[in-house]
């Protein structure tokens, strides 16, 4: 540690990703500990101008991948907070291949530069709950020890698996560093702005027909809380963070006064069209595996070390709510009135696929007797 600092406490911290929101207000809170010397933004790219009063006392080095090698040595690093992960591939930034690269390549060379760094103490590294993937064979609650049951099918999943994997291989290499990773549930509260916030901001939601999948979320200022602490603090290991309680997506959607629109599965056109239906967009198949079978972890662990428990599921749900409260939002008699209007459309549709499947049925039955009438003759 730097000379004067506080125990527990690096005394110059650097943390990758300021350009955009959670490396900006991570930086921002690490700047306003006492504890902490320096706090060094490392980014190839500028911040959001919404994004840039919070990094006034952070210094900003602007470094992409190649630059990595050396640097973290350079600035002289007690502790590395790895938060600059992809989430999902835009097309006008490469796409899934400039993804990857930046996720998986680019952790791979920041952790060897880590290894090079003998003044290296501590190393945070966000990771996510679709580490553990969704699929039918899950158990009811995924503990850090659970082992996914099916290979992920989406991007974001497979990038953290290979992520994880390269921490752990920096472990056994710099077994003198506290190594922490954070498996964050989905992010939800009145500041986010993410995949699952739109999605739950629009006034008619897609939903898989038949599906009911139990969620879990985690405000964005717990994440906050819980990054701030992993880097003052000392807790090595795997933990899952997220709300405790669970809420199924039919009560989400109806506690944010939106109305479902069941969507058939096996009708669309293959997993990316059910993506655009329910609205992910260019998002795809992480998203689309959460919402037809959930996700649900067990936070014991996290309580347990770091004697913190983040609000409720239900909590961060309502507060994302009361940020959302732009007009939208349908009360409850409209409620009612939208989704008889739905189930009215869906048996007034069954009820003509029937009738359709009805005069197929007796087209066929006259051919057949044409057909026979033939043969007799």
């Amino acid at each position: 540690m730097t000379p004067g600092s506080t125990p527990g406490a690096p005394g110059v911290v650097v943390v990758t990703g300021v350009s955009r929101f959670l490396g900006a207000h991570v930086a921002a809170r690490l700047v306003a500990d006492d504890r902490i010397d320096r706090v060094i933004g490392l980014d190839e790219h500028d911040p959001a101008p919404e994004f840039a009063p919070l990094l006034d006392g952070v210094e900003r080095v602007r470094a992409d991948a190649g630059a990595l090698s050396t640097v973290v040595d350079e600035l002289g690093a007690d502790a590395v907070v790895h938060l600059a992960l992809v989430t999902a591939a835009d097309p006008q930034q490469g796409g899934r291949a400039a993804m990857k690269e930046q996720n998986v390549i680019g952790t791979m060379q920041l952790l060897a530069a880590c290894q090079r760094a003998p003044r290296l103490r501590k190393l945070v590294v966000r990771s996510s709950t679709a580490a553990y993937g969704a699929s039918f064979r899950d158990p009811a609650v995924f503990t850090e020890d659970t082992e996914p049951r099916a290979v992920p099918r989406g991007g974001f999943a497979r990038d953290i698996l290979d992520i994880e994997g390269y921490v752990r291989g920096f472990r056994r290499r710099r077994p003198d560093v506290t190594a922490t990773v954070l498996r964050f549930a989905p992010f939800i509260g009145s500041m986010a702005n993410t995949t699952l916030t739109r999605y739950f901001a629009q006034p008619f939601v897609p939903t898989v027909l038949g599906r009911d999948p139990r969620l879990q979320f985690v405000h964005v200022d717990d994440v906050l809380e819980v990054l701030h602490r992993s880097v003052v603090e000392e807790h090595p290991g795997t933990y899952n963070v997220a709300g405790s309680g669970v809420l199924a997506l039919s009560q989400a959607i109806r506690r944010a006064g939106r109305v479902a629109v069941p969507v058939a599965e096996p009708g669309l056109s293959g997993a990316a069209g059910l993506a655009r239906v329910l609205g992910f967009g260019r998002y795809g198949l992480d998203q689309v595996d959460l919402f037809v079978h959930g996700r649900v972890v067990d936070t014991t662990r996290l309580i347990s070390e770091y004697g913190f428990t983040p609000r409720s599921t239900a909590a961060a749900f309502d507060d994302f709510i009361s940020g959302h409260g732009d007009g939208t939002v349908l009360g409850p008699e409209q409620l009612r009135r939208a989704e008889q209007a739905i189930m009215d459309g869906i048996r007034h549709t069954r009820a003509r696929v029937r009738d359709r499947i009805g005069q197929l049925g007796a087209i066929e039955d006259r051919g057949a007797a044409q057909r026979s009438e033939a043969e007799h003759d």
